[in-house]
């Protein structure tokens, strides 16, 4: 990257909070902070547009930015979704250590001026539209399952109603999923992602989509954050005497829903995985809560290579 300053460029940095934006102007020496609301967002984006900005950038969380840059595309201003593994080493080499909301403002707008990342081209409307293909694709799946068990329990009479709807139903799944490959294929972002995601042996399409989708914090949280979110993280079950068994709870059903179906496949064709489940299987787990303890591994490792940018090694797990 070219570090090369240029005092014609006007860089804004936001440090993103769940209530709170903090935001810093430079080299104007601007600083202020609004609510991350509509409100306080488009008190944000009166004061940016009074300055012919170079770039704004933001450090990503997954889904904190996310009201933030849509307000920026819809506005047109320039913006950067920007790794936080990138500013924490941007830190470390300015040798800054100290951290207040307005510090940290102020070392993402001198990342930007110094770094000049490359300007970001998420489409609000196509994150819009992959969560709603994604959802009408799980009603035509659920469709789909109906319609087969229909197939095993109806008499023979009636299979010749159901074998059409059937292939309709097939035909508009590879229409959403050719869609949803054609987003992703437009997006530098989203084909990175995905190419890192789909890079595991035994992961495919439906897992990527899912997570791109509805799971953009992965890469940007903890390893525990990440179990929990999917709802594959055990929590202890402990009142007074009573020590019950860990059991998983919440998170997005939709994704584990999909991991689980991957897993299925992937402790058939991807050695890592297949060890470990043996391994619990012999040691008497019962095999879905092996299948279980294996997305919880796979989520990790997944959060792992998003957040290092860096392809399936069997070495790492």
């Amino acid at each position: 990257m070219n570090t090369q300053i240029n005092q014609n460029e006007i860089n804004v940095g936001v440090d993103t909070g769940k209530a709170q934006l903090d935001i810093y102007i430079r080299p104007l020496g601007i600083y202020f902070n609004v609510s991350n609301d509509e409100s306080g967002i488009k008190d944000a984006m009166t004061e940016i547009k009074k300055h012919k900005v170079t770039r704004v950038v933001i450090e990503a969380t997954g889904r904190l930015e996310q009201a933030f840059i849509m307000a920026c595309a819809k506005a047109k201003i320039p913006f950067v979704v920007a790794n936080p593994v990138n500013i924490k080493r941007f830190a470390g080499v300015i040798n800054q250590k100290a951290k207040t909301d307005k510090l940290d403002a102020q070392l993402i707008a001198y990342y930007a001026e110094m770094m000049k990342p490359e300007l970001s081209k998420l489409k609000p409307e196509d994150m819009r539209l992959m969560s709603d293909l994604l959802s009408r694709r799980r009603q035509l799946m659920d469709m789909q399952t109906m319609e087969k068990n229909r197939l095993q329990i109806m008499p023979k009479e009636i299979t010749s109603s159901i074998k059409p709807m059937l292939t309709v139903l097939k035909n508009q799944l590879e229409k959403i999923d050719n869609k949803l490959h054609k987003l992703i294929e437009c997006c530098d972002e989203y084909k990175i992602k995905n190419d890192i995601i789909q890079s595991v042996p035994g992961v495919g399409n439906v897992v990527a989509f899912n997570l791109i989708s509805e799971m953009p914090e992965l890469g940007y949280i903890t390893n525990k954050e990440a179990s929990s979110l999917v709802g594959v993280a055990p929590f202890n079950r402990e009142s007074g005497s009573y020590k019950g068994k860990r059991m998983i709870r919440g998170g997005r059903s939709q994704i584990r829903t999909a991991m689980y179906m991957a897993m299925m496949s992937a402790i058939q064709c991807n050695q890592t995985f297949k060890a470990t489940y043996q391994r619990l299987v012999a040691a008497g787990k019962p095999k879905k809560v092996a299948i279980i303890a294996c997305i919880r591994k796979l989520v990790i490792t997944l959060n792992s290579m998003l957040r290092d940018g860096v392809y399936w090694d069997p070495k790492m797990s």
